[in-house]
């Protein structure tokens, strides 16, 4: 009877203990299952194929963002308006008549003809100019001659050499445009043509705008804001530009930009503030389009960001990819703040010192869409 006893004592005993065994291994391939329910693997084979990049998240200083739109505008001594020296009748080439055309400075431009106009008349007032030049110098030589005999005085001889002198810089200055009965103008300095303002053959006026010239090298881009952001103006730092055309972001630093003004008043026409900086235009930037402005202004505040491509939005709600291995990587919702065009502030869903794939998270969405439809792969993710 002890013996019964004893065995079937020892017999339970090894039946619990396998299943201790089994439970414990059945715990270890769950976890490891709940370890990978949500990884995405991207190998290092396929990041090196990519534009691909991963950053930490950090907690730092992170300025408060006025987000508006603005126009790109040609700064002063970037644009030349080139005028008619006379009344008359334009004279473009047939190949040059048009706006983006790029000229050189002291190019020919186009040609302004007077004749048969009794007002105004260039070629009657060339002709006019140089009588008068031939008059006075003749008349300042026969006086520089009977002033050795002292027959004129010093006076009358000055006032003779002035005549002389004044007559001969409108003469030339006349004669250096002066050609074929045509007034010919020229380029005052190198750029393009942004816009043609007269057509050919028409009738100008003397001093009327016929075309502008731009070097399209310095802009100023000008925003105007809302009164309620007039007391955060005198705290701007700096700006990030958002070239909607590029889809690019650039910061004001790296187009050598600056802050140049902003209102310091509002009228009942106008109640906005305008707010001008002005840049360098390295990137191609057009005269007169719109880009997207973010005006940052100098706060205390300190925020967890990340790069904005780390941001991927699915219906509504936004995501970013967090490092677990080298290769594998967990899809995580967060929730956004604000965005100064190149960083974006994460409220919630990341901590300081984890990483998140900074450029690329897209393919990492189409490397989980692929093992989605995957029907060999046994799970999905």
């Amino acid at each position: 009877m002890k013996l019964y006893n004893i065995t079937a004592i020892l017999f339970f005993t090894v039946i619990i203990l396998a299943g201790c065994g089994n439970s414990k291994n059945n715990s270890i391939h769950d976890e490891d299952e709940k370890t990978n329910v949500d990884a995405i693997v991207f190998t290092k084979k396929q990041q090196n194929k990519t534009d691909f990049a991963i950053e930490d998240v950090r907690i730092e200083p992170f300025d408060a963002i006025i987000r508006t739109a603005a126009q790109v505008l040609p700064s002063q001594g970037d644009e030349k308006i080139v005028t008619a020296k006379a009344g008359g009748t334009v004279a473009f080439s047939a190949d040059f008549a048009v706006d983006g055309k790029a000229v050189k400075a002291g190019q020919y431009l186009f040609s302004i003809e007077s004749g048969g106009l009794a007002d105004d008349n260039f070629g009657i007032r060339y002709a006019e100019a140089e009588n008068e030049y031939n008059r006075a110098k003749k008349e300042y030589e026969r006086k520089l001659d009977l002033e050795k005999d002292r027959i004129v005085s010093k006076q009358d001889l000055i006032k003779a050499e002035t005549e002389y002198k004044n007559a001969e810089n409108i003469y030339n200055s006349l004669r250096k445009s002066f050609s074929g009965g045509k007034q010919a103008i020229s380029a005052p300095m190198s750029g393009f043509i942004t816009k043609m303002l007269v057509r050919n053959g028409e009738y100008v006026e003397t001093g009327q705008p016929v075309l502008i010239i731009s070097q399209n090298s310095n802009l100023f881009i000008k925003a105007e804001l809302a009164p309620k952001y007039f007391s955060a103006l005198g705290e701007i730092i700096s700006a990030n530009i958002h070239v909607m055309n590029t889809n690019r972001t650039y910061s004001l630093e790296e187009l050598n930009g600056k802050i140049l003004s902003f209102g310091k008043s509002a009228d009942i026409n106008n109640p906005l503030i305008p707010v001008v900086f002005q840049v360098n235009n390295s990137i191609g930037l057009l005269s007169g389009s719109i880009v997207e402005l973010f005006i940052k202004t100098r706060t205390n505040k300190r925020a967890i960001t990340v790069s904005n491509d780390a941001i991927i939005e699915e219906m509504g709600n936004y995501f970013v990819f967090v490092e677990l291995t080298d290769e594998t990587f967990e899809k995580r919702t967060v929730t956004k703040g604000t965005t100064d065009g190149l960083r974006i502030e994460i409220t919630e869903g990341l901590s300081a010192g984890e990483r998140v794939v900074s450029k690329g998270a897209i393919l990492i969405k189409l490397a989980q869409s692929s093992e989605e439809l995957d029907v060999h792969s046994g799970h999905s993710h």
